[in-house]
């Protein structure tokens, strides 16, 4: 099997925290405005006909959580006031402060990030489906933005095959690995791109 190959580089990003209280925080990072081709080619490995035609996006500056909101923050902001709707504090079937939060909807992430809006004076949203792409892309043209493929090593996937599901663990020439079945702590892979993609966005 060929050796597989995942491109690591050391980069510093511009960020700022965000005090959510009692020694938790949120970390956000400036995302620099430039534009790129949305989309997959059409001979990508187990693309989807949704992400054609490839098409050229112009994006501006804008801010992006360095991991997922974690289970610690969700309750930090839960604690503020309301603003349209009730959240539950705790709704993660894995739990763990450090863990993501899980088994939230989109209403419940819009008024999370209009609570937080309400608390900072600053506007946070949810990034638009192109900033999405944008960020998780970093500049790269490849499947993954490490390079053609992806381990268990680098990401929290089902890295075994499941015949019921006709699911492959591997993905291309890539390598099978573990399959975890649940969360695990944000950050735990030490693995970012240059974009540092995450949940929830605030507008520069």
């Amino acid at each position: 099997m060929p050796k597989i190959v995942i491109n690591r580089t050391q980069k510093t990003a511009q960020y700022y925290v965000e005090d959510l209280g009692n020694g938790i925080t949120l970390d956000m990072v400036v995302i620099p405005g430039g534009s790129f081709m949305m989309g997959s080619p059409e001979d990508e490995l187990e693309r989807r006909d949704s992400e054609s035609p490839q098409h050229l996006v112009n994006i501006q500056n804008f801010c992006m959580g360095k991991y997922p909101v974690t289970q610690a923050q969700w309750k930090a902001v839960v604690a503020l006031p309301q603003v349209q709707k009730e959240l539950d504090p705790d709704p993660s079937y894995f739990k763990g402060d450090k863990r993501p939060v899980e088994r939230v909807s989109w209403y419940d992430a819009v008024e999370f990030c209009d609570r937080l809006t309400s608390c900072t004076k600053r506007q946070y949203r949810l990034p638009s489906e192109a900033e999405w792409e944008y960020a998780c892309r970093a500049g790269t043209t490849t499947p993954f933005h490490f390079g053609e493929t992806i381990t268990t090593d680098v990401a929290n996937y089902r890295g075994t095959d499941n015949e019921e599901f006709k699911w492959l663990g591997s993905y291309g020439r890539g390598s099978k690995g573990i399959y975890r079945g649940e969360t695990t702590e944000v950050g735990n892979f030490q693995v970012a791109n240059q974009g540092k993609r995450i949940l929830f966005t605030n507008k520069n």
